[in-house]
């Protein structure tokens, strides 16, 4: 991959009922060039939209692939993938990083009535989690917008060591100093 691709990477951290959304556009090159902040509600429904509206917000032509940390934010706030690529135009790959079978007994276990159908069938219409060896570590990733080889690439690319692609790791961090500017 070429060094100039961009990527942005979603990431969160949340502290009470407020969560907040960090985006770091960041270079295949590994030079980080753009930031944009955002927020969710925890425990809520509006993930999806707080990353499209990032997106949005952040308007940059050149970011070729958005990059998810996770598939449920704040507390079970599911992203639909597929609702994101429509609307942002661009691949989208969600990258976990702990082996699980999946959401569905958590969600169970914590919710019901509409609030669990509502997640429920977000979640079911996701595609399906695959394992992926970057460097010395397993990652497991969902992709919408390009072939699974693709998206393999695309993480390796942005990974330079461990298995936190790069994107992911600048935006997690922004959302923590971000989340401790704002308590402080």
């Amino acid at each position: 991959m070429k060094s100039g691709v961009r990527a942005l990477g979603v990431a969160e951290s949340y502290r009470g009922d407020a969560s907040t959304l960090a985006g770091a556009v960041t270079r295949a090159s590994r030079v980080v060039d753009g930031f944009v902040f955002g927020s969710c509600t925890v425990g809520g429904t509006d993930a999806t939209d707080a990353v499209v509206d990032l997106v949005a917000r952040l308007d940059r032509e050149d970011v070729r692939y958005v990059l998810l940390a996770g598939m449920a934010l704040s507390w079970y706030n599911v992203l639909d993938l597929n609702r994101i690529q429509a609307a942002v135009e661009r691949p989208v790959v969600s990258v976990t990083f702990e082996e699980s079978d999946g959401l569905e007994d958590a969600l169970d276990a914590e919710f019901s009535g509409e609030e669990l159908a509502r997640r429920r069938d977000v979640y079911r219409d996701q595609p399906p989690r695959r394992e992926l060896a970057v460097n010395d570590q397993t990652v497991f990733v969902r992709s919408v917008g390009m072939d699974e080889r693709e998206a393999g690439d695309v993480v390796r690319a942005f990974t330079p060591e461990g298995g936190r692609p790069e994107p992911l790791r600048v935006a997690r961090l922004a959302a923590r100093a971000a989340d401790e500017w704002r308590d402080a």
